[in-house]
């Protein structure tokens, strides 16, 4: 069993998110009746890894996460909007909550206005250059993806095949099994994803 690697640990308004999503995820956790060993069979996340991030020591990986949505049933958007307060119908910019994978050089911005009941939501990513970030599965199998390049170069391997995209590009797919996203040119790239549950 492949084993996640922690995130990085890091202080202000970012741990704040993490100890409200550790807190959900202990919650999930127990509302299932679940050990930690149950879930780390579950997910292929190490026990140890589970506990430290239940308990905001670290910061989940982006990886990581998809592997807990996958097991909890959830898009990463409605996980991360149990954590948020009351919905609202219009979110500003500077109000979007914005999560970082330090470990892998990716940002997610829920541009949407969270809400755990959404079907389809926008998120903007940004990978820095170099990042590679692999998904071993999809966190809702059949989920639906709009993929649209606003700078830079993204490669998008679904399966075996890789699909190169520059600025102005969109790729529509549905997700069943392994994704990953890489940043395929020598600046950062920053894309839309929409994402559409089946």
């Amino acid at each position: 069993m492949r084993h996640e690697e922690p995130g990085a640990t890091h202080d202000g308004a970012s741990h704040d998110v993490d100890t409200r999503l550790g807190a959900r995820l202990a919650q999930l956790r127990a509302e299932r009746g679940w050990s930690l060993g149950e879930l780390a069979e579950r997910s292929g996340v190490s026990r140890s890894t589970l506990s430290r991030a239940e308990r905001a020591e670290i910061s989940p990986t982006a990886a990581m996460l998809n592997r807990l949505c996958a097991v909890f049933g959830r898009t990463m958007s409605q996980l991360l909007s149990e954590v948020e307060g009351e919905s609202a119908l219009l979110v500003r910019e500077a109000d979007q909550q914005v999560w970082a994978d330090r470990t892998s050089g990716f940002v997610r911005r829920s541009v949407s206005p969270p809400h755990t009941g959404l079907r389809g939501e926008l998120v903007e990513g940004r990978l820095a250059m170099g990042a590679d970030i692999a998904y071993d599965r999809p966190p809702v199998p059949g989920l639906e993806q709009h993929v649209w390049v606003l700078e830079g170069a993204l490669a998008v391997t679904v399966g075996d095949v890789e699909h190169r995209l520059a600025a102005g590009d969109c790729l529509r797919l549905r997700v069943w099994g392994a994704t990953r996203f890489r940043c395929a040119g020598d600046e950062d790239v920053r894309y839309v994803l929409a994402v559409v549950l089946p």
